[in-house]
């Protein structure tokens, strides 16, 4: 069986398996009951999370993550839904691109990816937008696999790719879809950081220091989450594109469109954070972790 092996450099996220729960199980608090003041809540239609390395956003992809259990699926259960993850860094009028092998490599062995859902997504699609097969190296899909395999395991992954434009939308819709006619129970992901300031990606425009870590908290940042917390797919992808507060605004909208065709009515952002908790720098990241429910 062909599987997409690995890309990421050490560092990214564990090598080894047992590193991948240890770390999932301190970051989601293993003792935290379902549903606990403490716990990301379940049954998620759609989830958004971040795409760094894992020092930086792994406990908050985790959270993203862990909302896409089912309520009152257990740890060991082999019945999880398939994930749909929307990978981005996909300019606007780029095609969507979606992977083609059977399986995907982790830490904690193959994931099966969810071909007979894919199919089913290019019959939805036919006569709007084609697939093309991605065969680039990325990040935005590969360093979520080890956190479903930890989480969610058993479940299948359909690995996709959404450009910054409005294609986003109709993918995500195609995605509902083609679910449905398969009478399959999917789940989407999306992946997305935030804004990327400072001299490293050329953004600075309001100079350095506290005040600029605060507007990026307080308003670019913000204004995008909110976006999403809106249910607005079409609103989240333009300020993302228009105000370079998301480097995948495609991946986020995508999963948000997929949810508001799945029936979602609630937003609930998880957490937020930037890599300057982390580590201090002139340049940082955004990072944030929303669900989307019934």
């Amino acid at each position: 069986m062909a599987v997409r092996r690995r890309v990421l450099p050490r560092g990214w996220y564990p090598d080894e398996g047992e590193s991948v729960r240890e770390l999932v199980a301190a970051w989601l608090g293993k003792k935290a009951p379902p549903q606990s003041e403490k716990a990301t809540p379940r049954g998620a239609l759609a989830a958004v999370a971040p795409h760094a390395g894992w020092a930086f956003s792994g406990r908050l992809a985790a959270e993203a993550v862990s909302s896409l259990l089912p309520a009152g699926a257990g740890a060991s259960s082999r019945s999880f839904p398939t994930v749909a993850v929307f990978g981005g860094h996909l300019p606007p009028g780029a095609s969507p691109l979606a992977a083609r092998e059977p399986a995907y490599e982790t830490p904690l062995g193959s994931v099966l990816a969810d071909l007979e859902l894919l199919s089913a997504l290019e019959n939805a699609l036919r006569g709007k937008l084609a697939l093309r097969v991605d065969e680039e190296p990325d990040n935005t899909v590969e360093v979520l696999l080890p956190l479903i395999a930890a989480i969610l395991p058993g479940a299948r992954v359909l690995w996709l790719r959404s450009p910054n434009d409005a294609s986003s939308l109709a993918l995500g819709e195609a995605l509902a879809a083609a679910a449905s006619s398969l009478g399959r129970v999917v789940v989407g992901l999306g992946s997305t950081d935030l804004s990327h300031y400072g001299p490293n990606y050329g953004f600075s425009p309001k100079g350095r220091g506290p005040a600029a870590e605060a507007w990026v908290r307080e308003v670019n940042d913000r204004r995008f989450i909110e976006a999403l917390l809106a249910l607005d797919a079409a609103e989240a992808l333009a300020r993302g594109e228009s105000e370079r507060s998301a480097c995948s605004s495609g991946a986020a909208s995508a999963a948000l469109a997929f949810a508001l065709a799945s029936g979602a009515k609630r937003a609930e952002l998880f957490d937020y954070a930037t890599s300057l908790d982390v580590r201090r720098d002139e340049s940082f990241v955004g990072y944030a972790a929303i669900g989307f429910f019934a």
